[in-house]
């Protein structure tokens, strides 16, 4: 007897959905989004075969509640989310994505970093049935440690010298784990290639420190200095999206899978990142447009139009308004998200964002992350502080934001200050973390693959 697919709604079948989410990608740091010095052929692929979205946001950085935000589909200010706000618990009322996919029959598999909630709420514990462990990590013994060049050392001797990206494998040899994650892609949709499934992957690459970086990744790129580390690290996400895309082709389904492609904030400058042709990013400038505009693509054969861009404002948790339009099903009411498909396939009657907001200003947080800000149309307004004078920019004209131009337009200051304040007053207030376990890993240990035993909660 011949296994059935579950269906959407309207009877249609459902799509399979890869959500890919890198750690500290600029918005100039990828080829169709006009980087020259770092080749990243299979991500431009997905772009030539889908929509590049040139105004994507990120509302709640960084890693931490950029992650909370997309997998809850909402600002996370909603849940008293304000800053890091590492260990802050996801909230238990609404259905993070993985369990809104999972309640509707798909096998949900997540490989990567997590960053999101309490160590109580693991990916295992908030929707996926199936989560790739997280092979032991290489360990330089002092003699290699001392082989390896000056500037790498000094990385390493900061952890004892513990890889972060390079692993173990099960023959004993050192591997590069960003390969592993690939392999783990291709894994579990060969696995589950019969049946609908929703995959997230988010590779700890690209997040600093990028010392350990081989050789063979950066002679691929023609990145000077400090960057050519960063620009390895990129290659060899790319390489990954290309396995991504080679078994989805294998087993017939490229054209039945959504694929979203987009990073959890700007560009980390202290590595050569770029926001280009934005300014700020990681570290410093973060009250920058760079450190919010991300590249964002989906692609869809057949049911997404390819090739082309989208002006609109959109931000990471339409991600999860998308995935969820797809299925056939309604958007649960908690998300703040469009549904972008529908957006680029009628512009004109299906509009994205007229207003974005941030509020980032969490009592204990780093203070450079503070950030109040609106964007509106080509506009941006920002402070750091309550108590700043506000600032404006116009981003089509000045996208470096070099030139003030408040004093200029006051009434437009009004509006959009007014907005902030509409909006800051459905938020909830700020949320304290509380203790957990300090033993508790969120991602389990090992090779291969850990499963849920949970039973699903309804939606």
């Amino acid at each position: 007897m011949g296994f059935t697919l579950p269906t959407t709604s309207n009877g249609r079948e459902l799509p399979n959905v890869v959500l890919v989410y890198i750690d500290d990608l600029g918005y100039g740091d990828v080829g169709c989004y006009g980087c020259q010095d770092i080749p990243t052929p299979h991500i431009d692929r997905l772009a030539d075969e889908g929509v590049r979205f040139t105004a994507s946001h990120i509302t709640n950085p960084p890693c931490c509640p950029s992650r909370c935000s997309l997998m809850m589909g909402q600002y996370a200010q909603r849940f008293g989310k304000y800053g890091m706000s590492r260990g802050l618990p996801i909230p238990e009322d609404r259905p993070t994505l993985a369990r809104f996919m999972s309640t509707l029959g798909y096998v949900t598999g997540q490989i990567g970093k997590w960053d999101i909630g309490t160590k109580q709420q693991g990916p295992l514990q908030s929707g996926f049935k199936e989560v790739a462990k997280k092979p032991p990590g290489a360990h330089y013994s002092e003699k290699s440690l001392n082989d390896l060049p000056q500037g790498i050392q000094k990385a390493l001797k900061k952890t004892d010298g513990k890889s972060k990206y390079f692993y173990t494998n099960r023959d004993g040899e050192m591997a590069w784990l960003t390969d592993y994650d690939g392999d783990s892609m291709v894994d579990f949709i060969d696995r589950n290639r019969d049946q609908p499934f929703f995959l997230y992957w988010s590779p700890e690459a690209v997040h600093s420190p990028s010392a350990e970086v081989p050789e063979r990744l950066m002679k691929r790129t023609t990145a000077k200095g400090t960057r050519r580390k960063l620009a390895g690290a990129i290659v060899s996400v790319d390489d990954q999206v290309g396995k991504l895309i080679a078994v989805l082709e294998k087993h017939g389904l490229r054209d039945n899978t959504l694929i979203i492609f987009s990073s959890d904030n700007g560009a980390n400058g202290g590595e050569g990142g770029t926001s280009t042709p934005y300014t700020g990013g990681k570290g410093e400038g973060t009250q920058k447009e760079g450190w919010v505009r991300v590249p964002s693509i989906i692609s869809m054969p057949g049911t997404i139009p390819q090739g082309i861009h989208y002006d609109g404002l959109i931000a990471n948790f339409d991600f999860y308004s998308t995935i969820a339009a797809r299925t056939g099903h309604p958007i649960p009411p908690h998300c703040d998200g469009v549904d972008l498909v529908a957006c680029v396939n009628d512009p004109k009657q299906v509009p994205t964002h007229e207003y974005l907001f941030w509020l980032n200003n969490e009592p204990g947080d780093a203070v450079r992350r503070h950030l109040i800000a609106v964007r509106w149309k080509e506009w941006r307004l920002y402070r750091k502080y309550e108590q700043d004078h506000w600032q404006l920019f116009n981003l089509e004209t000045d996208p470096r934001e070099e030139n003030d131009v408040a004093a200029e337009h006051p009434n437009l200051v009004t509006q959009l200050a007014k907005k902030h304040a509409s909006w800051e007053k459905t938020l909830a207030p700020l949320a304290e973390i509380p203790q957990t376990s300090k033993d508790h890993t969120s991602i389990p240990r090992g090779y291969g693959w850990m499963k849920s035993t949970q039973e699903n909660k309804s939606l």
